[in-house]
C-alpha cells in the first residue's frame, strides 16, 4: 500500500488549508453571531453562502463525489486527506458542499436514482441549492438492529403510502431541506434483507410533520438539526421508489460505507485541531512555576494524542485503499474496525485538550466542547461500536477457522 499522495492530491491540500485559514476559520465567530442574530435559527447565515461561493470559485466543490460526472473524481485514498482537513471546523464540511447526510444521498442517486430522480433532486444538492435528509432510524425499536424497523412503504396503485415515524433525521431542521430518503417495509413477506425499500419523500407533502428538534448535549446544531418526523398516509409517485422494491439494505450498504469513512476523516481532522489547540495553549499558561507544556502529565498527553491520530489514520488510510481496490464488501471488516477506532480516539484527544485547558476548554470560546459532543454521538451514528465489534468478531473467527483449515489440508 502507497499512501504518498498525488500532485493534484497535495495541490488540493494546499488549497484547502489556505481557504480554511484565509475564509472558514475566521468566520466561525461570524457564522455564529448570525445564527444567533437572523429572524430563525433554521435559516442558513449568510456568510455560509459566501464561503460556498468563494469555494465555488476556487474549485473546491464536491470533492467527496467519486463520479467524474458530477464531483471530483478522487478515490477514497485522495480524497481523506481532504476531508480530514474541513473535518478541522464543524462548518468546514458545508463550506465546501460536502457534509453529511447530503454527501451520502448524493452517491444514492448517482449510483441508483433514476434520470428524472437525478435531474429533480441530484442535481440541485450538487449545486448546494437544497439541502436533504435521510430517515432510517426510528424511536419505538432498537435501531442498532435496523430489520426492526417498523414504518412502512406501500403500493396503491401509480403512488406509494408511507406510514411510520422516524428520528435523528439530520438535516431536516434546515429551512432549505427539501426532500428526504426514507426507508419502510416494502415487501414484509420478503427474505430479511429484502424487506425494505427507500423512497424520495418531498418534506412539504402532505402528511410529513416534522414534530420536533432533538439536542445533542444541549446543543441544537442549527441551521442542520436532528428532526424527529412524523409520516402520516403520505403519497409520493411510484417514480419516487430508488432502485426498486426490497432495496433499501442493498442502498444502505452501498450509501454507508463511503459515509462510515467520511465520518472517520473527519474525525481525524478535529483531532488533529485539538491537539494543535491544546499544544498552543499549554505553552501560555503557567501553572506551580512553570509553562504547563513542561508538566510531565501534559507531555503525556500530548504524546499519547499524536499516536493515537496517527494510528487512526492509518488504519483510515488502510480502509480506503481497501474500498478503492477490492470494494466496499471486502473491505467491510476494515471499515467496522476505523468506525470504532475513529470517534474513540477523537474523544480521548478532545477530552486530553479540554483537561488542559480547564474551564476555557468547556466554553465557546474554544470548538473543543462542541466537537466532542459531535464525536460523541458517532460511536452510535451508522451502526454502534458493539455491532461493529461483534461483526468484527465474526469476520475474524472465520478468518481464522479457514487458516486452521488450511493448516489441517497442508500437514
Amino acid at each position: 500500500m502507497n499512501f504518498e499522495y498525488s500532485d493534484k492530491v497535495k495541490e488540493l491540500q494546499e488549497k484547502l488549508t489556505l481557504f480554511m485559514d484565509e475564509v472558514v476559520y475566521p468566520n466561525e465567530a461570524v457564522y455564529e453571531r448570525q445564527l444567533n442574530e437572523g429572524v430563525s435559527r433554521w435559516d442558513e447565515p449568510p456568510i455560509m453562502k459566501e464561503m460556498q461561493a468563494k469555494a465555488k470559485a476556487a474549485g473546491l466543490w464536491n470533492l467527496f463525489l467519486p463520479d467524474s460526472e458530477y464531483g471530483a473524481g478522487l478515490t477514497n485514498v485522495e480524497y481523506a486527506p481532504l476531508c480530514e482537513i474541513m473535518g478541522r471546523s464543524m462548518i468546514g464540511p458545508a463550506v465546501f458542499n460536502c457534509s453529511a447526510p447530503d454527501t451520502g444521498n448524493m452517491e444514492v442517486l448517482v449510483r441508483y436514482g433514476t434520470e428524472e430522480q437525478k435531474e429533480k433532486w441530484l442535481l440541485p444538492l450538487l449545486n448546494g441549492e437544497i439541502r436533504s435528509c435521510f430517515s432510517m432510524t426510528e424511536p419505538g425499536v432498537a435501531s442498532s438492529d435496523a430489520t426492526n424497523m417498523e414504518a412502512t412503504i406501500e403500493r396503491d396503485g401509480d403512488e406509494y403510502v408511507i406510514n411510520g415515524r422516524k428520528w435523528w433525521s439530520s438535516g431536516a431542521g434546515d429551512s432549505r431541506c427539501k426532500i428526504a430518503i426514507v426507508m419502510g417495509i416494502t415487501n414484509p413477506e420478503g427474505p430479511k434483507h429484502e424487506r425494505h425499500g427507500q423512497i424520495l419523500v418531498p418534506l412539504d407533502t402532505p402528511g410529513v410533520n416534522n414534530v420536533r428538534q432533538l439536542p445533542v448535549f444541549g446543543y441544537d446544531h442549527a441551521p442542520h438539526g436532528h428532526s424527529e418526523i412524523e409520516f402520516n398516509q403520505v403519497r409520493v409517485p411510484v417514480s419516487n421508489i430508488i432502485w426498486g422494491e426490497g432495496k433499501g439494505f442493498a442502498i444502505a450498504q452501498g450509501r454507508l460505507g463511503p459515509g462510515r469513512i467520511h465520518h472517520c476523516m473527519r474525525l481525524i481532522g478535529a483531532a488533529e485541531r485539538a491537539l494543535e489547540i491544546m499544544c498552543s495553549r499549554v505553552q501560555e499558561r503557567v501553572a506551580f512555576g512553570k509553562p504547563l507544556a513542561e508538566q510531565g502529565v501534559i507531555q503525556e498527553w500530548i504524546a499519547e494524542s499524536r499516536m493515537d491520530i496517527e494510528q487512526a489514520r492509518l488504519l483510515t488510510l488502510k480502509a480506503a485503499y481497501m474500498m478503492d481496490t477490492v470494494g466496499n464488501k471486502v473491505a467491510r471488516k476494515e471499515i467496522s474496525m476505523i468506525k470504532v477506532v475513529a470517534p474513540n480516539m477523537a474523544l480521548r484527544v478532545l477530552d486530553r485538550a479540554i483537561q488542559s485547558l480547564g474551564g476555557a476548554g468547556v466554553s465557546d470560546d474554544f470548538p473543543l466542547a462542541a466537537a466532542w459532543a459531535k464525536s460523541r454521538t458517532l460511536r452510535f451514528a451508522d451502526g454502534p461500536d458493539e455491532v461493529h465489534r461483534s461483526a468484527i468478531a465474526k469476520m475474524e473467527l472465520r478468518s481464522q477457522a479457514k487458516t486452521q483449515e488450511k493448516k489441517q489440508v497442508m500437514s
